[in-house]
């Protein structure tokens, strides 16, 4: 049973391996502080936030959010920390509330890994404070409990950290709050009201990775490359790559995500004679704003999400009332012996079921209604998509043709909710890749798949399908594909991509090819860290390709020493940045053994699975999302077609 402490309280804590869930309603920062028997901060590297996100056994969110999930684990803590502090402020120098006297209560919640809520605490009667510890874990004599706290500051994380002892608060203060303005820089705009009418607002939304535009996990684009360096945005219409003399950094690596316009795009031209008086608009592909069909297809994507998204967490809210207010009235009935009994008793129960159904039906007309349009969207938008945004079965995969510049997006699957299983939304990813991918082969799918195996084999057939889109979506030779396979298992699966001769070299076996592979990827991206970092990019090695790369590692972590298992953290914290992604085909209860050192490495990945799974949780709207995979249709040659006609490209240039 949670317990739901008041300031001051106190509870026992049951386990060392937690999660503080923090809501808040409106973007704030949050963070942890690590102190001593006296609850003094020692130094900078004794606190966690978002320019600095990780400690041994604790992790915050690396940006401003209305909803925020910190890892801890107390046990990998070091033995000089009594306390975990855990503070929330807002952020300073944009636009947004400047005291927590504008918001709602911001509500924290201390959980075990499954979700069960152990204690949680609703900070009231903030006033005009800009930071608050919210809470603090604490260890006392032997045993970790956790206390409500509630100390607000008026002067913000600079007041906060000095009262905590840190002697260079005002500076790490200063160095957050531009840590966190530079990532709201990059943020996405909360998604716009619908109107009292239902018809849909389309915005030139930015999108996020892994909604379908963006499922759970979601994380910011990288900033307007152009803008960022103070460079005027180009003119509408402008697709010509830029020159290397426009570009970041000034050379030939450029890992930004495709240049995006500042400016708002015209809203497209009607292309579909105006509906009825009474009629419901005819669907059109591409009816959302965006420069390019590309952009506009994949605004329409995430609109579809969106509206799909509110209207059935209106009608789950309608069906919530119904059932409360139904409780409220057979309630009352029963609370009044008059009316327990007899004629009328049962016309009050019999009124109160009326009602509940009544308002349950009109809930679901509305919602039918709103699926219907939607369905009949998604017939018109499926057709029109392009081979990135595509399903397998489409035909613009038998037209393709190698691209001159990386797409928007990639689609990883679709996701659907249980009110409607036939109505998918393609689940779109922004590229570049921001976050690796994790392909799932774990036992706890095996509920609706029972030959573990075969799951394997599905799950590694699952990566190979994604790692030929991301072929397919990269300009001939600029995208490269490494595959780790240290027992040697995967051939069946890993033969469209060694027939196709689209590998950077064979599939990695054995001790030996293990750290060859991770050794070489590893040295890239310290090699292209320090060119970018130091503006010297041209002084790269003239061998190194600049080309981005994947690195697919099967059956993790058999094959891995503890040398091969940090090499491969690494890659996954630092690779991003620098054009170097993982893909993972594991089962994390198989790297048990590792204890909490390889959590931070699942959590930096998006998790997708082989089979349909309801593993996407939405914290938009709390829905959860059902993850179907992208399924090649039975008896199909297009894998294995893409694969030779991405060999020809290389071979020609493109051509």
């Amino acid at each position: 049973m949670t317990a739901e402490l008041v300031r001051g309280q106190n509870h026992p804590l049951p386990g060392t391996r937690l999660e503080i869930r923090v809501s808040a309603g409106r973007p704030v920062v949050a963070g942890a502080t690590l102190g001593d028997d006296r609850g003094r901060v020692h130094g900078v590297e004794w606190v966690a936030h978002p320019g600095s996100p990780t400690l041994p056994g604790l992790e915050v969110s690396k940006q401003a959010a209305a909803d925020h999930r910190l890892a801890v684990d107390l046990g990998a803590l070091q033995g000089t920390v009594h306390r975990v502090s855990v503070l929330l402020a807002l952020p300073v120098g944009v636009e947004g509330p400047a005291t927590f006297r504008a918001l709602a209560a911001p509500f924290v919640a201390v959980t075990g890994l499954d979700g069960t809520e152990i204690a949680s605490y609703t900070i009231t009667d903030l006033d005009a404070e800009s930071a608050v510890v919210a809470l603090e874990l604490y260890r006392r004599q032997g045993a970790w409990k956790v206390r409500a706290v509630g100390q607000g500051y008026a002067g913000g994380l600079a007041d906060m950290l000095t009262d905590q002892g840190l002697p260079e608060a005002r500076e790490l203060a200063a160095a957050i709050n531009e840590a966190v303005a530079r990532g709201l820089a990059r943020s996405v705009a909360a998604p716009p009201p619908r109107p009292a009418d239902g018809t849909r607002v389309r915005t030139a939304s930015q999108g996020q990775d892994g909604h379908p535009a963006a499922p759970p996990e979601s994380r910011p684009d990288a900033a307007h490359p152009d803008t960022a360096q103070g460079r005027p945005a180009r003119q509408p219409g402008d697709d010509t790559p830029l020159a290397p003399a426009d570009r970041p950094s000034g050379g030939p690596v450029d890992y930004a995500h495709p240049r995006r316009q500042t400016t708002a795009p015209p809203p497209p031209a009607p292309t579909a004679p105006p509906a009825r008086p009474g009629e419901p608009a005819q669907p059109v592909a591409g009816d959302a704003t965006g420069w390019s069909m590309g952009e506009r297809l994949y605004n329409q994507v995430w609109g579809m999400f969106e509206d799909l998204a509110r209207t059935t967490a209106a009608y789950r809210s309608a069906v919530d009332f119904a059932d409360s207010r139904m409780e409220q009235e057979l309630d009352k009935v029963l609370s009044d012996p008059r009316s327990r009994i007899g004629d009328t008793g049962d016309a009050a129960r019999e009124s109160a079921r009326a009602k509940h159904a009544d308002l349950v039906a009109r809930a679901r007309a509305a919602l039918d209604r709103d699926l219907a349009q939607l369905a009949a969207e998604a017939e018109v938008v499926e057709p029109a998509l392009p081979p990135a945004y595509a399903s397998w079965s489409s035909p613009a995969w038998h037209a393709y043709r190698a691209p001159m510049e990386i797409p928007m997006a990639l689609r990883l699957g679709d996701l659907h909710l249980p009110e409607r299983v036939d109505l998918r939304i393609p689940m779109l990813v922004r590229l570049p890749l921001e976050r690796g991918l994790w392909i799932d082969s774990g036992k706890a799918l095996t509920n609706s798949f029972t030959d573990a195996a075969e799951l394997r084999r599905l799950a590694m057939d699952t990566a190979v399908a994604h790692a030929a889109r991301l072929l397919a979506a990269y300009p001939a030779g600029e995208f490269q594909v490494h595959v780790i396979d240290a027992a040697g298992a995967a051939a069946s699966s890993l033969a469209p991509l060694v027939e196709a001769g689209v590998l950077a070299g064979p599939p990695a076996t054995g001790a030996a090819g293990v750290a060859d592979v991770l050794g070489g990827l590893t040295q890239r991206v310290d090699l292209v860290q320090m060119a970018v970092r130091g503006g010297v990019a041209d002084a790269l090695p003239p061998d190194l390709d600049i080309a981005e790369q994947l690195l697919i590692v099967n059956d993790f972590p058999h094959g891995f020493d503890d040398r091969a298992v940090t090499q491969l953290r690494y890659l996954a914290d630092e690779g991003p940045a620098v054009g170097v992604h993982l893909m993972m085909v594991a089962d994390r209860e198989d790297a048990a053994a590792y204890g909490p050192l390889l959590d931070p490495l699942w959590r930096a990945l998006l998790r997708l699975t082989p089979v349909p799974d309801d593993h996407l949780a939405d914290p938009w709207v709390g829905h959860t999302w059902t993850y179907d995979p992208p399924v090649i249709p039975s008896n199909s040659q297009i894998l294995r077609q893409l694969l030779g006609r991405i060999a020809v490209a290389r071979r020609t240039g493109g051509r």
